[in-house]
């Protein structure tokens, strides 16, 4: 058998970038879209497919059970991408805040629209209502890194993005692997392994302590 490439991945946002990122978004129709897949690593289609249902607001807890996609001239909406992908994602504190500034600036834009809103249930919606075309998704997020200056970026990255800053705050493997729907561990660490090496030295290092520094301590 020919052996298995590895998946590779994209580029991702630093810290200042992510952060410079959000600044941008302040204000801008889809911020609550965009920051949600910066904070939680959702897939375009899940973050899409969101409903209002989908989010409880007492555990500031989303519920991942669809994705939206074109399919032809239609938009449909089906199952994840795989088992895994069915996933309860805890949203950040200030994340939260944002999607329930969202649901108000929606509730008026509802109102004002009147009986030309189309009411979906989705929680990102165009001004009328309807979901959001990922065609026109890739857009708005093109004209935003434009805006933050951040060049040419793919929205994958965000998710991307979101993987590598869990890790580097600590966050363990399996867990970032829960977070993004992975459908094993393995994926994961095809991924995202080489952003663990300071973790690999920190357990080499605590191991040599254990087994020969206690060594040397008796000897001498």
């Amino acid at each position: 058998r020919a052996p298995k490439s590895l998946r590779t991945e994209g580029r991702t946002l630093s810290p200042d970038q992510a952060r410079h990122f959000l600044e941008t978004l302040k204000g801008h129709r889809n911020e609550a879209l965009f920051a949600l897949m910066l904070s939680t690593g959702l897939r375009r289609g899940e973050a899409l497919g969101l409903m209002w249902t989908d989010l409880d607001r007492e555990a500031a807890v989303i519920r991942v059970a669809r994705q939206l996609k074109r399919e032809g001239r239609a938009l449909v909406t089906s199952d994840t991408k795989t088992f895994r992908s069915r996933r309860a994602v805890n949203v950040p504190e200030m994340m939260m805040v944002t999607l329930l500034e969202h649901e108000i600036f929606q509730l008026s834009e509802r109102e004002r629209r009147g009986t030309l809103w189309i009411d979906t249930g989705f929680i990102f919606t165009t001004s009328r209502g309807t979901p959001i075309d990922p065609r026109n998704f890739y857009r708005d997020f093109r004209k935003i890194c434009d805006e933050a200056g951040l060049g040419h970026w793919h929205p994958h990255e965000l998710r991307h993005s979101a993987a590598s800053l869990m890790l580097a705050q600590g966050v363990k493997l399996h867990v970032v692997s829960q977070v993004l729907g992975h459908s094993s561990i393995r994926m994961t660490s095809d991924v995202y392994g080489h952003l663990l090496e300071p973790d690999r030295q920190e357990a080499a290092t605590a191991m040599g302590a254990m087994l020969w520094d206690a060594i040397d301590g008796d000897l001498g």
